[in-house]
């Protein structure tokens, strides 16, 4: 256990990427970002802003990559944000999945529209 407080709880991944990866995890039970109350928001990314900025101290670390899975990829279904520690040439390239390119401006512009549409 790294942070427990009213809200929030922070502990070392038992699955670490690398050593000083942290889940940072709402008390109570939400499955995924989506699902969380506003009201919680600003409780649980104060926290993981906290160990964002504590774990490159701590490692000797130059960042951190933080992360939220959303169903896919979410081997808990307990909303958790990864922070985990990087430096220079660790190993991991960009994110963990391949890129692929939009088929051309049109399509991208036509992804754009949608979100632009559901966010509405």
């Amino acid at each position: 256990m790294v942070l427990d407080d009213d809200e929030v709880v922070a502990f070392l991944d038992a699955r670490p990427v690398f050593p000083g990866h942290v889940l940072v995890v709402p008390k109570v039970h939400h499955e995924t970002l989506p699902d969380l109350p506003h009201d919680l928001l600003g409780p649980l990314f104060a926290r993981v802003q906290q160990v964002a900025a504590a774990v490159p101290v701590a490692l000797d670390a130059v960042g951190t990559f933080v992360a939220v899975n959303n169903k896919v990829s979410q081997s808990v279904p307990h909303l958790h944000v990864h922070v985990v520690p990087r430096r220079p040439k660790d190993g991991l390239r960009g994110f963990f999945w391949p890129r692929v390119a939009y088929d051309d401006d049109a399509h991208a512009a036509s992804v754009a529209s949608a979100i632009r549409d559901a966010l509405a």
